[in-house]
């Protein structure tokens, strides 16, 4: 029975769209995570206990906040995970979480975990924990439609190409094209595609499915396309606290159920559906790896 502060948090819109759509899936799945301590630290104490999850709120496709309701990809994973780990889906406090800030949300307890495109790599494990990967994506290019000179990162010497400070894909970028090209860093996202469909960039860089996500958005389809030339890896991982070994052993368990019941492709579908895009065949589903201790 979902308590007053529950029936509260509903009232506010916390947990509709996307998360309404996960509620109805759920029903037919079995509820319980098979193999996980009874002490597990992400267990709620009663009905009405809060989980904070972080999220990105401009990420079409994974992380998106639309008229006070959380969308995406990686919303549908981190609701599936709480519910695995016992908590009611009306219960989540979804926290907006961008690039820069993930680590510190992390290590000063902001946040109980993190899905929100999050690269796992050597830097950030020297700072927090990580449970996955869920899902391996590619570094890609959107472009505006009409433009036909970019083709892949060659093409991008002589370029203005925007990304999100703090993420890899602008690291990357850096570190490829030097100073052959004009690397412009934002806050969010977003910010970087608005620019490119005013011409004051050539280009925007991320995963293929943060991308695929903004083409596929009424404000921006026909406007925008991805070129489709992938130059990297990327297995996103679910980021935790640092040393968090007992709840990243829950989570791997819940990641590999949602491959197991069907979850995972049914999420991917339902935020694809219509844009052509493919999941890198190379890793996906990708199978979580073993926990630090």
């Amino acid at each position: 029975m979902i308590r007053d502060e529950a029936r509260r948090q509903v009232l506010r819109g916390r947990v509709t769209g996307t998360v309404a759509a996960w509620l109805v899936l759920a029903l037919g799945l079995t509820l319980g995570l098979s193999g996980c301590s009874q002490d597990a630290v992400l267990a709620p104490t009663d009905d009405a206990s809060q989980i904070r999850i972080g999220i990105k709120f401009d990420q079409p496709g994974l992380g998106y906040m639309q008229d006070g309701s959380p969308t995406g990809f990686d919303v549908d994973v981190a609701a599936y995970i709480a519910w695995k780990l016992g908590f009611s889906p009306y219960v989540i406090e979804w926290v907006e979480t961008v690039s820069p800030e993930r680590e510190a949300f992390l290590t000063e307890g902001k946040v109980d975990f993190i899905v929100a495109s999050y690269t796992i790599n050597d830097e950030r494990r020297e700072q927090v924990d990580f449970a996955g990967p869920y899902f391996v994506a590619g570094q890609d290019l959107l472009v505006r439609a009409e433009d036909a000179s970019i083709a892949g990162p060659a093409d991008l010497v002589g370029k203005k190409v925007c990304s999100a400070e703090g993420s890899s894909s602008i690291y990357r970028l850096r570190d490829m094209l030097g100073d052959t090209a004009e690397i412009v860093g934002r806050e969010r996202l977003s910010e970087c595609v608005s620019m490119l469909a005013m011409n004051e960039v050539d280009a925007v860089s991320s995963d293929d499915l943060i991308l695929a996500g903004y083409a596929a958005q009424d404000e921006w389809f026909g406007k925008v396309r991805v070129v489709g030339e992938h130059f990297s890896t990327e297995e996103l991982g679910i980021g935790l606290p640092p040393g968090s070994p007992a709840i990243c052993e829950q989570i791997n368990e819940a990641l590999r159920l949602m491959v197991e019941d069907g979850s995972w492709e049914k999420f991917i579908v339902r935020h694809t559906a219509g844009t052509g895009f493919d999941p890198l065949s190379t890793g996906n589903p990708p199978k979580p790896v073993a926990c630090q201790r």
